[in-house]
């Protein structure tokens, strides 16, 4: 039994889904899920939770999301990204300068209000959004409120001068539900200016990064090695507050009992055998069980 967070470095042109469906045929498990999709041309780090690690799932979308990418100023689409049709085009005469992008991103920093693009996955009366966008039915896309961390430019913007264009790279940390094609139309829209995300790569979600990164590939042809690459449930809580059982406890934990705990977190991970088996939530003047891992070792 494999119990643990495969990290994958997702290609362009897959779902997350056919990630999840690959592995689960190669492995012969059927206890697989991802945590948090990327657009089929988004690359980068999409965890996947084998065995007990998907109980982890739900937590594993509350962090929050590291993205690389670029972004075009001169022309916006109804998909916000390059795949999707032309709404607007304006030849730029001039280079916007880096300082005037730096400061509109800035805007965007904190709690922010966010359409999602008509080519996404949200559900609206049972739909995908995209479904009533290939079907050219009109739909009143709901609001969502999102977090944004950081905004930045990377590097200097490129003015192409023959096509009127400029393309500008960015780094964006921001939190689950957040749409960063949207973020780079609504960039344009501050600037006064069409925009259009290019290209787009995660480097870190749910507390992993490309360095713990593995392409889906390596496994397809050559399985045997997956425990290799495999992040033990315990990475996931290494920022957590841990505390170790004694047998007492770990008797009163394995029947879902509350325990009193020498700290004041709101939620600790509880080892046994240097495992964490559980976590518990603080209720009052006790602990209570949050979430079991009882079979993770």
């Amino acid at each position: 039994m494999i119990n643990g967070i495969l990290v994958i470095d997702k290609d362009q042109g897959m779902t997350s889904a056919d990630v999840v469906y690959h592995l689960r045929k190669v492995l012969h498990i059927k206890k697989i899920g991802h945590a948090g999709t990327l657009d089929p041309d988004v690359t980068g780090v999409l965890p996947i939770a084998i065995g007990q690690a998907t109980k982890l799932i739900e937590l594993m979308h509350q962090q929050n999301k590291k993205y690389v990418g670029q972004g075009i100023l001169g022309f916006s689409t109804d998909s916000c990204d390059t795949s999707g049709k032309i709404l607007s085009s304006q030849k730029l005469t001039q280079k916007i300068a880096a300082t005037e992008i730096k400061k509109a991103m800035q805007e965007f920093i904190g709690e922010i209000e966010q359409v999602p693009p008509i080519y996404s996955a949200v559900r609206v009366n049972g739909k995908h959004l995209y479904e009533y966008a290939r079907a050219g039915i009109s739909v009143e896309r709901p609001k969502r409120k999102v977090h944004i961390t950081n905004y930045e430019l990377e590097r200097e913007p490129f003015f192409d001068d023959e096509k009127g264009q400029e393309t500008f790279s960015f780094q964006i940390e921001c939190s689950k539900g957040t749409y960063v094609r949207s973020l780079v139309n609504d960039l344009g829209t501050k600037l006064g200016v069409p925009a259009v995300m290019k290209t787009l790569r995660r480097t870190a979600s749910s507390g992993f990064d490309l360095e713990q990164a593995v392409k889906l590939s390596t496994i397809i042809e050559n399985p045997e090695r997956v425990t290799e690459f495999i992040q033990p449930l315990d990475a996931f809580f290494k920022d957590y507050n841990h505390s170790d059982l004694s047998e007492t406890d770990w008797t009163k934990v394995k029947n879902g009992a509350a325990i009193s705990l020498k700290t004041n977190a709101k939620k600790v991970a509880l080892r046994y055998n240097n495992s964490v088996k559980a976590i518990y939530q603080k209720d009052g003047t006790m602990y209570r069980p949050y979430l079991m891992l009882l079979q993770n070792e």
